[in-house]
């Protein structure tokens, strides 16, 4: 009987000291991280599938600090998104039409979301919970690439979207994928893949000369009256 008591004690000691040793992660902690780590890219590339619906979209997305955002499509083929941090310009080449807008700072800020300006964004306005845990979880069903995921719940009924989920390599701390609802329980998904951070991307890559012959609209959006 003492020997029983004293292994039990001996385990529940062991316990103690490997919690005391090693740091409990939690989500809101794993998403700091990840926000911590983009902070430190001055640029960032990456190949971009974007599902929205039955509409899949593929391109090259350029991101460069502070707020330089371009996004050139092979699918379809030569539509162009760029933001140069006061205007974003879109380029439909099916309808020849050049989309430009005047953006301010307060609206900008959410361009992109794979950002440490996004993240902050997101930490700041979302819930953040482990899906299944902090273990990594294979990407998809039967894949071999593993990933840590979370869910990012809204707390403003002023976002977008209702719920973010996103999947994150737990070794360099990439976003893989981020999935997201929007409140009219419309399902859009944006996959990251060949990621290259910090390549001295210069500012004339976010320059763009549109054709002459598409018919411009300046403010599609909304104009800016601040």
């Amino acid at each position: 009987m003492k020997k029983q008591i004293f292994f039990a004690l001996f385990q529940f000691v062991a316990v103690l000291f490997c919690l005391n040793g090693q740091q409990i992660v939690t989500a809101e902690r794993f998403l700091e991280s990840v926000s911590e780590k983009y902070a430190e890219f001055k640029d960032y590339q990456a190949h971009i599938a974007i599902r929205s619906g039955s509409t899949d979209m593929y391109g090259t997305v350029v991101h460069k600090t502070p707020s330089f955002l371009r996004i050139d499509f092979t699918t379809p083929a030569e539509q162009v998104i760029v933001f140069n941090g006061d205007i974003l310009t879109v380029y439909l080449p099916e309808q020849r039409a050049i989309l430009n807008q005047s953006v301010s700072s307060s609206r900008s800020s959410g361009a992109n979301l794979a950002t440490a300006q996004g993240l902050s964004l997101l930490r700041r306005n979302f819930a953040a919970a482990f899906i299944t845990g902090p273990a990594p979880v294979p990407l998809d069903e039967g894949s071999r690439e593993m990933v840590v995921k979370l869910r990012l719940s809204r707390r403003y009924g002023s976002e977008g979207f209702r719920e973010i989920i996103l999947s994150v390599d737990p070794v360099s701390l990439l976003i893989r994928r981020m999935q997201g609802t929007t409140i009219a329980d419309i399902q859009v998904q944006f996959d990251f893949s060949n990621i290259s951070t910090n390549q001295g991307i210069s500012e004339r890559r976010f320059m763009y000369d549109s054709p002459a012959s598409a018919n411009l609209y300046n403010d599609f959006l909304f104009r800016d009256t601040e």
